[in-house]
């Protein structure tokens, strides 16, 4: 039996952590002895796989600070990451083969650490350098030696594996002194048994009398682009007459923790933008939903709008596909690889306009919903599948192991 150790920055809800979460429930179905070690871990605010007492969870180092006074956050993510890892090997007595980790390769170095050399496999879902702005000096001056410390232990990894051919461009273009390092392609997959369920009804989220409901599914972050889904709707109410119009609604759901002040901010933002576009009444704002909430919501709406630009993968509009749910989403990144234009959902430019004229074909054309619905759902099983994805990583810790 194979033993492995997941190391992830903070297991939420967000893409990042369903990644993590499946790819640990894929490693276990193969038989391979498993364990997720994090900085922070919340049971009220996680997917429910990770309640599961066959899954443990450790969680070392939330005392230490994710800020400093409201910056440094990449620093201090590398520090409780190394943290931890400095605790798995020096103090916690467990066993392991090969590590899993993601996010933060910093902890890479400290692996290195232990008497017998460990493999590593590190999952790049995107080069951490360019999720940041650097609009001043002093920002530039302290991102340097952390963008360094990434690209150099990004390459002690054994193995790398990113996203999608769009994150292993980016990986290339970024990294130059990784040139050499070879980076396979290791698509996010669904645990379809989640999705698998008898949907509830929508419990009094949307009106009763709104048919035409479209879905937004992101983190309350300003990169998400989330106002476009609301100028977007706005650009729509133009375009309708007023018996459509009243049949239309928007849910925008989102994760959402409160120890995250862009969280708090961005949510109250989105608000504000909703009143001052006369959209209150049409608009229906929901804060870390539950799984359940997410699969009602993808059974019952018309479309699901993803607004992020240059996302790295996206696992949402593979979600909405599966759920027979068409996507429209913007035309750059990981949807081009995910949705097939024109059959599952419409790429579009990152335009109110051109958003809304696709959100007008599914009011005017209700049955468009289904024929694409389907072919979605196809996509999904032949692309995306949970035993694809198992297999394809249980080599990666095969060879690793050999």
């Amino acid at each position: 039996m194979v033993n492995v150790v997941f190391l992830h920055p903070d297991l939420g809800i967000g893409g990042a952590e369903r990644l993590v979460v499946d790819a640990a429930l894929a490693l276990r179905s193969k038989g391979c002895n498993v364990q997720i070690w994090t900085a922070h871990y919340d049971p009220e605010h996680c997917f429910s796989e990770t309640k599961d007492p066959d899954l443990p969870i450790v969680c070392v180092g939330d005392w230490l600070p994710t800020s400093i006074c409201g910056y440094f956050h990449a620093l201090c993510a590398y520090i409780r990451m190394v943290y931890v890892a400095l605790y798995l090997i020096f103090f916690s007595g467990v066993e392991f083969d090969v590590v899993f980790c993601d996010q933060v390769s910093a902890c890479i170095p400290v692996i290195r650490l232990t008497r017998r050399k460990k493999k590593v496999l590190f999952y790049c879902h995107f080069p951490d350098q360019l999720l940041t702005a650097r609009s001043s000096f002093l920002k530039r001056l302290y991102r340097a030696p952390i963008d360094r410390l990434e690209e150099a232990t990004t390459g002690m990894a054994d193995c790398v594996v990113v996203n999608s051919q769009f994150t292993a461009g980016v990986f290339k273009h970024t990294f130059k002194s990784l040139s050499s390092v070879h980076t396979d392609v290791l698509y996010p997959s669904l645990n379809f048994s989640t999705f698998d369920t008898e949907p509830a009804e929508l419990g009094g989220l949307v009106p009763a009398e709104k048919s035409s409901v479209f879905l937004s599914i992101n983190r309350y972050e300003r990169k998400k682009n989330l106002p476009l889904a609301l100028e977007a709707l706005k650009d729509l109410q133009g375009r309708l007459s007023g018996n459509d119009w009243k049949k239309v609604h928007l849910v925008m759901a989102g994760g959402y923790d409160e120890r995250v002040p862009e969280n708090v901010d961005h949510y109250k933002e989105l608000k504000d933008l909703s009143t001052k576009l006369g959209l209150s009444d049409s608009v229906t704002f929901l804060r870390s939903f539950s799984d359940e909430q997410k699969v009602s919501l993808l059974h019952h709406c018309t479309c699901v709008l993803y607004t992020p630009s240059n996302e790295h993968f996206g696992i949402v509009p593979v979600e909405a596909m599966y759920m027979r749910c068409p996507v429209i989403a913007v035309n750059s990144g990981g949807p081009l690889e995910s949705i097939a234009d024109g059959e599952t959902g419409f790429l579009c430019d990152p335009q109110p306009a051109c958003f809304a004229e696709a959100m007008e074909k599914f009011v005017k054309d209700p049955g468009q919903r289904l024929g694409m619905g389907e072919a979605g759902r196809d996509r999904v099983l032949k692309l995306f599948s949970l035993d694809a994805f198992s297999e394809q990583l249980y080599q990666y810790i095969c060879k690793l192991t050999e």
